[in-house]
């Protein structure tokens, strides 16, 4: 593979660390890098596998050169950025949602459907973190015995509303144990007039409402898994609620197959599948959770088992490392994928 030159714009952010922390212990093949920020974060400096980097303020300049550009820095920043990091040359790998469901534009998970990086005109996206976890899991069972519909609840973690969601999981958390009284200023939605505490509690909204009273994030798991399996019809019914847990979504995943496929065909081909771990032994209390699969790099599923309320029907337990492989991990991978098709070679 082609040693590249890469730039990260975010790289002072959650998924921005966790991308370098991704470059590094991959070994992914760079022979320069590039850090940009706002202005307001640019000047400070960070250190890289063992390596200091100045972070620089983002400029049309700053892509110059660049081979592959990882935004990581919110979709309004992504659409300005955009067009002159494509324009010097740079394939932009999105992690906002700002080009997910563009007719023109590649959503990519490695394991699902790599041929379509083929496909891009200077930008692919990465799709959201849930729809991630979900649809690696699925996919081998599309392919295996089809698929009639999908009810997914996700139970997703703080960290998924950034670093402020984190602090105030903390500072809730201490405010209980105090018995004080809970402040909340960022959830469900940082902009929206009403705010709950998180700390011991749940909350049925992630986003916006839109359509049907569906949130935003809801809608995402639905249309984004839709353009990645190339079928607009099929029916997936989703609810996205927030927990208290710091890091790693978790999702229970009813799923209806067109042919029939039992619990232990499942597991067996689940075990064949790329990117996916099983860890399904109830009589010893074995199933993922998030507390135990942060960090890593696979998504887990468990508790495998026949819904007994339908004919060809399937429960199971998906966790998975929401900023890892449903964000950083995922775009390194396709920035890997098409480093091996040649896609730098001209460059």
């Amino acid at each position: 593979m082609k040693d590249l030159h890469v730039a990260i714009l975010g790289a002072t952010g959650m998924v921005g660390q966790e991308l370098l922390d991704v470059l590094v212990e991959r070994k992914f093949p760079m022979n320069n890098l590039t850090l940009l920020s706002s202005a307001r974060s640019a000047g400070s400096r960070v250190l890289v596998g063992g390596k200091e980097y100045a972070v620089e303020q983002a400029t049309p300049e700053a892509f110059k050169g660049v081979d592959v550009a990882f935004f990581a820095a919110g979709g309004q920043v992504s659409q300005e950025w955009v067009t002159p990091a494509v324009e010097a040359g740079a394939l932009v790998i999105d992690n906002t949602s700002a080009f997910r469901l563009r007719d023109d534009v590649p959503l990519i998970i490695p394991e699902v459907n790599p041929e379509e990086i083929a496909n891009h005109k200077g930008i692919i996206a990465n799709p959201n973190c849930s729809t991630i976890i979900m649809a690696i899991v699925l996919k081998p069972i599309l392919d295996t015995v089809g698929i009639k519909r999908v009810v997914v609840s996700t139970y997703q973690a703080v960290s998924g509303a950034g670093g402020r969601g984190m602090d105030e999981l903390r500072r809730q958390t201490e405010d209980y144990v105090a018995g004080r009284e809970l402040e909340a200023a960022i959830l469900p939605v940082a902009s929206a007039e009403r705010h709950y505490p998180i700390a011991f509690n749940a909350i049925p909204q992630i986003d916006v409402f839109e359509e049907d009273d569906y949130t935003k994030e809801e809608w995402k798991m639905v249309r984004e898994t839709q353009k990645l399996f190339k079928d607009p019809n099929l029916k997936i019914s989703p609810t996205a609620i927030r927990i208290p847990v710091m890091r790693s979504h978790s999702e229970s995943i009813n799923v209806e197959t067109i042919d029939p496929l039992s619990p232990d065909e499942c597991r067996e081909l689940l075990r064949k599948a790329p990117g996916v771990e099983v860890i399904d032994n109830v009589r010893e209390q074995e199933y993922p959770m998030p507390l135990y699969v942060s960090g890593k790099d696979p998504i887990f599923v468990g508790r495998i088992r026949r819904d007994r309320t339908i004919p060809n029907g399937l429960n199971l337990w998906v966790v998975g490392d929401q900023i890892r492989k449903g964000a950083a991990l995922n775009a390194v991978q396709i920035a890997e994928k098409a480093n091996e098709m040649g896609a730098f070679t001209k460059r």
